[in-house]
């Protein structure tokens, strides 16, 4: 069965039942495990869908790599080559060859009762493309210098504003703003 984007409906599910894993797993709440394989039953179900807890998080790297090695933060369960297929699959990205390591979770200790909590491990994948291939982070905030200038005037004009009102009501200290003529 195609869509009209060239996309079988099975990795358009997948796509959004990652992305669904993703949304749930960023906002710390629980769902009970999907990755039991379904029930044989013999006749007519033939079209089943296997759904992993399977997620993966663009990460930008700490230290400088090379263009086309990309950094990503993925499920512990998941290893090098689920990374791989992931990618190839579903996303279409030509992958050369996938490194994984586990980052410990950060270790604090409260200030007023002195337990230690831990935050959760974290399973970094290293994924190197072919070399004709660079990834670069979009720069997200390119107006930044716009948007700053216009919060800066807007700024300027409510404190031009305000001395204006404290000009006018100078004579009446402890009268309240909505109290004016």
């Amino acid at each position: 069965m195609e869509l009209d984007t060239g996309k079988t409906a099975e990795s358009v599910l997948l796509f959004e039942y990652s992305f669904y894993c993703y949304f749930i797993l960023t906002h710390n709440l629980r769902i009970m495990s999907t990755r039991w394989y379904p029930i044989y039953q013999r006749g007519n179900p033939q079209l089943r869908v296997f759904l992993p807890n399977f997620w993966m998080k663009l990460v930008r790297p700490t230290e400088e790599q090379p263009a086309n090695v990309v950094t990503f933060a993925v499920s512990t369960e998941m290893t090098k080559h689920d990374v791989k297929n992931y990618l190839e699959k579903i996303y279409k990205v030509p992958v050369v060859d996938v490194r994984t390591r586990i980052a410990l979770g950060e270790t604090k200790r409260d200030q007023t009762y002195g337990y230690v909590t831990k935050k959760d491990d974290v399973k970094l994948a290293y994924v190197t493309m072919p070399k004709t291939e660079a990834f670069t982070f979009p720069d997200l905030f390119a107006n930044k210098a716009e948007q700053q200038e216009k919060e800066e005037k807007s700024m300027d004009e409510s404190k031009a504003g305000f001395r204006k009102f404290l000009e006018r009501n100078k004579k009446r200290p402890g009268t309240p703003g909505w109290y004016s003529i």
